[in-house]
């Protein structure tokens, strides 16, 4: 009797225990994944266009009179201030026609007191009835005569001062100076021959290319801002990047464009200038140029990493609230703050997969773990990417 009661007991053990464990151990662990609600914030969109720096103003400095180079007063590559005293021309051979003019003044000054005392006794005398008439007015003649020589006389002292003057060649502008191209001892003509440039460096000017499409977009943007493209109330803001990491986006305005688009190319140049006190930006530089494309706005943003391909479509993996993924096909837009943004297929309140997308299938599940994102991404994931 006791055999017959125990085995029904451990069979009954045994099916309890059968019954207790299958979901359990017969279920694999679910994939782990990080989800993450959509960045919603006001954005306005950038285009980037390659392009490069320019001196406002440029001067190639040349001699405005001939003669040898004496003298040079400037270290290559210095700074200059506009009237800075960079050459000087032998200056001998223009003091000396100075002094052939002033002393051929002094003689016309002595020929004119002449004719003016002549003048004067002839016209008394002929009041009198001694001279003739005709003898005053050769006086006359002669009086007008050595007054014109007098202008004469005077204008070639003024063309030597201006001669002499011209041998001592300064700064037209504000900028920074290019080496000597032209050593002491050396014939100059003038007029020709180039001495040094010299560029201006703040402001600087950026010009880039802008085809037909883009060019358009911008003029509404301006329009609906109340200002045309150019600079003024309202202009379109832009940021240059340039090589160096380092340094942050100089920011700028638009300030030029031509005015008519190249029928060659299908292009439209446009220009934005910079403020540079610090000279870090050099002419003939080449710059990234970011500029606003729209008006202010509310996207949707996600991380790049969240975003995988489908055949010829983008898609993003959404969570349910059973922890069951779908996918969902989205239009993508420009990348700002460090995200991309989503022109459609995204309402902004789904739950998304952002990090572990290659551990996720359409319609089965996953153990989520819900992050926050923040408004911006970190300066260092922008620069990576």
């Amino acid at each position: 009797m006791l055999r017959k009661w125990r085995l029904p007991a451990i069979a009954g053990v045994s099916i309890s225990l059968l019954m207790s464990t299958p979901a359990a151990a017969q279920d694999p662990q679910l994939p782990a994944v990080t989800v993450a609600k959509p960045v919603v914030r006001d954005v306005i969109d950038a285009d980037e266009f390659i392009g490069r720096f320019q001196a406002v103003d440029e001067v190639s400095v040349r001699s405005r009179v001939g003669g040898y180079l004496d003298q040079v007063f400037f270290t290559d590559g210095a700074l200059v201030k506009k009237g800075d005293k960079l050459f000087v021309i032998d200056q001998r051979p223009f003091r000396l026609a100075l002094s052939q003019a002033e002393a051929s003044l002094a003689s016309a000054q002595s020929t004119l007191s002449f004719a003016e005392a002549q003048f004067k006794r002839t016209e008394s005398l002929t009041g009198t009835g001694t001279l003739s008439i005709s003898k005053l007015d050769d006086d006359r003649r002669a009086l007008l005569a050595a007054q014109a020589n007098i202008r004469g006389a005077e204008a070639a002292v003024d063309r030597a001062k201006l001669d002499l003057e011209y041998t001592t060649i300064t700064a037209p502008l504000s900028g920074r100076v290019d080496r000597r191209w032209i050593s002491p001892g050396n014939l100059v003509q003038a007029d020709e021959t180039v001495l040094t440039t010299i560029v201006s460096l703040d402001p600087i000017d950026f010009y880039f290319d802008v085809d037909e499409r883009r060019l358009l977009s911008y003029a509404r943007t301006a329009r609906d801002r109340g200002s045309a493209l150019q600079e003024g109330a309202g202009a379109l803001s832009v940021h240059v990047t340039i090589a160096d990491a380092t340094e942050p986006p100089f920011e700028g305005k638009l300030d030029f464009s031509e005015n008519r688009v190249d029928t060659q190319t299908g292009t439209m140049r446009l220009r934005a200038r910079f403020e540079n006190p610090n000279f870090i930006l050099q002419p003939g530089l080449f710059g990234r140029v970011e500029v606003e494309g729209s008006n202010t706005y509310q996207a949707i943003l996600i991380p790049d990493e969240a975003i995988a391909a489908d055949q010829n479509e983008r898609v993003v993996y959404v969570v349910g609230e059973d922890g069951s993924v779908a996918t969902k096909p989205v239009r993508l837009g420009p990348r700002l703050h460090g995200y991309r943004v989503i022109r459609s297929g995204l309402t902004g309140d789904q739950t998304i997969i952002v990090n572990g997308i290659m551990r996720a299938r359409p319609g089965v599940k996953v153990k989520p773990e819900l992050v926050v994102l923040p408004q911006e991404a970190a300066q260092a994931a922008e620069n990576a990417q």
